[in-house]
């Protein structure tokens, strides 16, 4: 091979690959870019995000909002107003402002009496419901060990909670919307609502959900799958005017509120006070 042969050679093929590579990184860049449009980056490891609904309510703005929380900068916390040292009811962002949290949603339904969860509800030092339901969904969270996830979703349908909960302290047993094998299991029904829930995506981030549109949550939960939130499972943590979201880090500072079908406000929308929420903590 002549001089001429080899310098052109030498030209050609680190032209072409440079050229390959730099379609690659655009074709890259533009699917993450499409992942991750709605996001707004809050902190490292925490995103907000804001979708419009594919199905419009006849209320409302349509509007999903979410907040992506990974478990490697952040851990869940359970607030019961029935433990002590905490005293009474309060909305999320009372919650959030009392115990030092970046975020709080409600932890699920209550009864009667406004301080005892549905279902089982406990932490490390405190039990607000020592009774297991015949709900499907679990949270778990604060592990007494190494090895096993920050946060683990248990469906009981495919999980044994008795193995895992050798592994955790907290738990927090719902309603599910999505079981482990991403079907929607909740009965279509004529009654709508705003919705509260608690998701986990494929990358087993923790989801905090809220919708104040009214939606039956069947329809939602059609919603959540055609978004793009990667979710996996998720569980319904309340449903109409209790329903709340609360976010402040930094300057950013959310506050959703629910509503029923019945109408467009709640309260002149003024939050609820709850007895119980998860929220969200920033590890050192």
């Amino acid at each position: 091979m002549n001089r001429n042969k080899i310098k052109n050679a030498a030209i050609t093929i680190p032209s072409a690959m440079i050229f390959k590579i730099l379609i690659c990184y655009i074709f890259v860049s533009s699917f993450t870019s499409i992942a991750e449009a709605g996001w707004k980056r809050l902190d490292r490891g925490l995103y907000f995000g804001e979708f419009k609904s594919p199905q419009i309510s006849e209320i409302g703005d349509s509007m999903v909002r979410v907040l992506r929380i990974n478990t490697k900068y952040y851990r869940l916390g359970l607030f019961n107003a029935s433990e002590p040292g905490q005293g009474h009811l309060l909305t999320a962002k009372q919650w959030c402002q009392k115990n030092g949290l970046i975020a709080a949603i409600n932890s699920s339904m209550y009864r009667e009496d406004y301080k005892t969860s549905v279902s089982y509800m406990r932490t490390k030092d405190f039990t607000n419901n020592s009774r297991l339901s015949k709900d499907k969904t679990i949270l778990a969270f604060h592990p007494k060990k190494k090895g096993v996830p920050e946060v683990k979703m248990i469906d009981r349908e495919c999980e044994n909670f008795k193995t895992w909960k050798n592994n955790y302290h907290s738990f927090v047993q719902s309603i599910r919307m999505i079981s482990c094998k991403g079907k929607n299991v909740w009965v279509q029904q004529s009654e709508k609502w705003s919705t509260a829930a608690i998701g986990t995506d494929n990358k087993n981030r923790i989801l905090f959900i809220h919708v104040q549109s009214p939606f039956t949550t069947h329809d939602f939960i059609n919603i959540l799958q055609k978004l793009p939130l990667g979710i996996k499972r998720a569980m319904y943590v309340e449903g109409g005017p209790e329903a709340q979201l609360y976010i402040k880090n930094g300057k950013s500072e959310y506050e959703f509120t629910g509503i029923s079908n019945r109408a467009v406000v709640n309260a002149n929308g003024i939050s609820w006070p709850i007895p119980n929420v998860v929220g969200v903590i920033k590890k050192e």
